[in-house]
């Protein structure tokens, strides 16, 4: 369970990171507004690359969190900047690489159960990681990627997947 959470998530948060770093490149270069930058959306009914990062940041502090059996750090959501985005990474990586693989391991059977507003959704430790959250982090993470992309940030695949 730790070597299919705490390093694939950490590689995800590393290469999330890489993306924000070109992007503030881009924006420097360019002499784009910033805000704009982290307000880009592809869609009006999607939300904004900052709430992306946000989400993916959540996702991936609370798998591991409730995996391990300790409280979720709780994040204000008040980012700004890309810096601050990038802050958040940083932030939600040390939480992640914090965890040691006794804490994590041997809970595929674990009862997890996550709460959105009053609907409550029961799952097993496996099915949570599996099914559940890394889908969360990837989607979200891929989310940061093609609206970078699709606004002219220059990145490839290469950036989305790392060197790992």
């Amino acid at each position: 369970m730790y070597q299919a959470s705490v390093p694939r998530i950490v590689n995800m948060l590393t290469n999330l990171s890489h993306l924000l770093d070109k992007a503030q490149a881009h924006i420097e270069t360019k002499k784009w507004n910033e805000s704009a930058v982290t307000q880009f959306r592809l869609y009006p009914d999607m939300l904004p690359m900052s709430r992306q990062v946000q989400i993916a940041c959540d996702t991936a502090k609370g798998v591991v969190a409730r995996l391990a059996g300790v409280d979720i750090p709780v994040y204000e959501d008040n980012e700004v900047t890309l810096s601050d985005l990038k802050q958040r990474v940083a932030k939600t990586m040390a939480f992640v690489e914090g965890f040691k693989p006794a804490q994590i391991d041997g809970t595929e059977d674990k009862d997890i159960i996550t709460k959105r507003g009053d609907v409550e959704t029961h799952y097993k430790g496996m099915q949570f990681l599996l099914n559940h959250a890394m889908p969360n982090i990837y989607f979200h993470v891929t989310a940061v990627y093609t609206i970078l992309r699709h606004n002219g940030i220059e990145i490839g695949k290469r950036d989305y997947l790392g060197k790992v």
